[in-house]
């Protein structure tokens, strides 16, 4: 998806050592790569995420930057970074947004990130 010169693509990958499909926990992990296609360096500040599994159980994460780093995007480079969350089926999704701000100008912006599945390998055709 490519918003404001960005474009964001994910990765997701089902962590089976980390799961407990008995206890209803099902662990993903996913790989965002955050790639500045514009001319100005930019920092993302914050993000939300709504996380949805297949019994429509919602849960919104939210907080400053992502991973512990409010990293900065040069124009022209890309960003990626893994991270991880937990649902109670064996299929969900995912979706949200950044927030960000360009280097030389205080006022936030937003890229929003399409909606992604969570799924046990071969579980969907």
């Amino acid at each position: 998806m490519v918003n404001n010169n960005f474009t964001v693509r994910v990765l997701t990958h089902y962590v089976e050592e980390q799961s407990e499909p008995d206890n209803k926990r099902y662990v993903f992990s996913y790989t965002v790569t955050i790639e500045n296609n514009g001319g100005r360096d930019a920092q993302l500040l914050r993000r939300k995420w709504l996380v949805t599994d297949a019994n429509e159980k919602k849960l919104v994460i939210e907080g400053e930057g992502v991973v512990g780093e409010q990293p900065v995007i040069v124009a022209g480079d890309q960003y990626t970074y893994t991270s991880g969350t937990v649902i109670e089926t064996p299929v969900g999704v995912m979706q949200g947004h950044y927030s960000m701000q360009f280097d030389d100008d205080e006022t936030p912006f937003t890229i929003d990130i399409a909606p992604f599945r969570l799924a046990l390998p071969n579980i969907l055709h």
